[in-house]
């Protein structure tokens, strides 16, 4: 929800990973910007349960709520909890102080891109070196290293067994930088005596054709 600056960019993103989306957007002289990009849309007010139904929320996995108004975009989470309460909600906030509100709505994660920009600012002033290795690792860079997550299902051969006797890094050249495990835990690093089960979540880093 909302084709500004943020959505735009999260848009951009979503289509270079082939991740299917829908774009709502309510001002007239942003459609044909949408339209030029071919991505598919909806014009109409986000804070408006109709909108939010017709652009396929009960279906959805995920609604982005990026306006610039932190008001409609709490108005927005609410109102989305209560549709659809199955769906994840990522949403925007400018102000630090509307981080609680999004949550006490029902956001699962709050951006503050503010903060956000303020922390890479430090940290290109601390700590260049490792913030050059996580922009590698998080853009389309030349070298093809990515960041993914892969799930232990229930048919995965991994499960109930360590890290160790994986082999994951031996098999894929693919480091696991982290275990998100299904009661919550998050492991990071993860020992290599970490325990994989079914419905934990591997975080994982290394290129493109290895990740695949």
């Amino acid at each position: 929800v909302g084709f500004g600056r943020m959505g735009s960019l999260t848009c951009e993103e979503l289509a270079q990973k082939k991740m299917p989306f829908v774009v709502i957007e309510r001002i007239p002289e942003r459609i044909s910007e949408i339209e030029r990009h071919g991505y598919p849309f909806l014009q109409g007010d986000g804070t408006e349960e109709a909108i939010l139904l017709q652009a396929g929320l009960a279906r959805a996995k995920t609604l982005v709520s990026v306006v610039p108004s932190d008001a409609e975009n709490v108005f927005i989470t609410l109102t989305t909890r209560q549709l659809a309460p199955h769906v994840q909600i990522i949403a925007r906030a400018e102000l630090p102080s509307t981080l609680k509100k999004l949550k006490h709505a029902g956001a699962h994660q709050v951006v503050l891109p503010a903060a956000i920009g303020a922390r890479r600012i430090a940290s290109l002033l601390t700590n260049p070196s490792a913030l050059e290795f996580v922009e590698l690792v998080t853009s389309r860079s030349s070298l093809e290293i990515e960041m993914d997550e892969a799930l232990i299902s229930e048919k995965c051969s991994l499960a109930a067994r360590n890290l160790r006797d994986s082999m994951i890094r031996t098999k894929t050249n693919v480091l696991v930088i982290a275990v998100k495990h299904a009661d919550g835990r998050l492991e990071f690093p993860p020992g290599p005596d970490s325990t994989l089960q079914v419905g934990d979540r591997l975080v994982l880093v290394g290129s493109r054709a290895n990740l695949k």
